[in-house]
């Protein structure tokens, strides 16, 4: 089932959350042990994350750097595969631009619709960590509207093979990224808002938003995109804080900005596992407002684990 189908045939507000892959040579298991804590709050669907390769130097027996890209992550299909086998659940795997080639990406594609899943997030991904900004494949995608049109007509039967003959269309339903606090590379939320409506336009569904710590920022959103004639549903994104270098490494890494009362009572913590239990309280406070406020879905980040993330959806749901 599709998200969006998901949302109008769901009784108040939904659960779903978001799954890190393990890193290469990791066991399936560690996926599993995120999820099961989390079953008995009826997930309606489980996004699996993608990260783009990494250039990474290797010292030679000479002394020189040798440069190598690596992916660290496995991708998503197995995974994808994997979780809606056991558990049932309809899976909604990243697809991103960095690093993949329009083949690449089609033939990602193609095994996922083999597998059943319907459900896309596309994204651009992340910049390059070594030089500060997003390169793209030569034979690749810039932007994420490129990678929606691909996907659009993928969903008409149009191949890159111009050649096929009875090619089938695929069915998928396409979601996107919302930033209530505007991209970072984005000039000013008019700029933001403007490119977000031309993904609608292109294809997308929805829209999950980036994490946030004042539900102000989602409303606000959610206001500006109705302005823009934006009219899919609004997913927010929730991320407990739980560690103490939270406190900048959030900011600095997704460009966000910390409450000055959550901010204070970080500082106050003496330990990590009273950062953990501060993130509980703040997010389930955060999450018992939005679905008063009627949000569609409550999406939550769970990093790799999922404990507190339980502790909320019992608080909540």
């Amino acid at each position: 089932m599709k998200v969006t189908e998901h949302i109008q045939q769901g009784e108040g507000t939904l659960f779903s959350f978001e799954l890190l892959p393990p890193l290469k040579g990791s066991s399936i298991q560690s996926i599993y042990d995120t999820i099961d804590p989390l079953m008995e709050f009826r997930p309606r669907f489980i996004n699996v994350t993608y990260h783009r390769e990494e250039l990474t130097y290797k010292k030679r027996t000479d002394g020189l750097l040798e440069p190598r890209i690596i992916r660290k992550r496995p991708g998503t299909v197995g995974i994808a595969a994997a979780i809606q086998n056991k558990y049932k659940i309809d899976v909604v795997p990243h697809i991103i631009c960095g690093g993949f080639s329009k083949e690449e990406t089609e033939n990602a594609l193609i095994d996922l619709d083999f597998l059943g899943i319907e459900n896309l997030l596309i994204i651009r991904g992340d910049a390059d960590r070594t030089i500060g900004r997003f390169i793209p494949n030569p034979d690749g995608h810039p932007h994420s509207i490129d990678l929606i049109n691909q996907v659009k007509r993928m969903n008409k039967g149009q191949y890159l093979d111009e050649d096929l003959e009875n090619s089938i269309p695929t069915n998928f339903s396409i979601g996107v990224a919302g930033y209530p606090e505007k991209h970072t590379e984005a000039p000013n939320m008019e700029s933001d808002l403007y490119y977000l409506k031309k993904k609608i336009e292109a294809g997308a569904e929805y829209v999950v938003t980036q994490m946030f710590f004042d539900n102000t920022k989602y409303f606000d959103f959610v206001k500006l995109c109705r302005q823009e004639g934006i009219e899919v549903p609004i997913i927010p994104g929730l991320k407990p804080v739980s560690i103490l270098g939270h406190l900048s490494v959030l900011p600095r890494t997704f460009n966000i900005d910390l409450p000055i009362a959550l901010a204070k009572e970080i500082r106050k913590c003496k330990s990590n596992a009273d950062v953990r239990e501060l993130g509980v309280e703040w997010s389930s406070h955060q999450a018992k407002e939005l679905k008063v406020a009627g949000a569609p879905v409550i999406h939550f980040y769970t990093m790799g684990r999922s404990d507190n993330i339980a502790k909320i959806a019992k608080a909540v749901f």
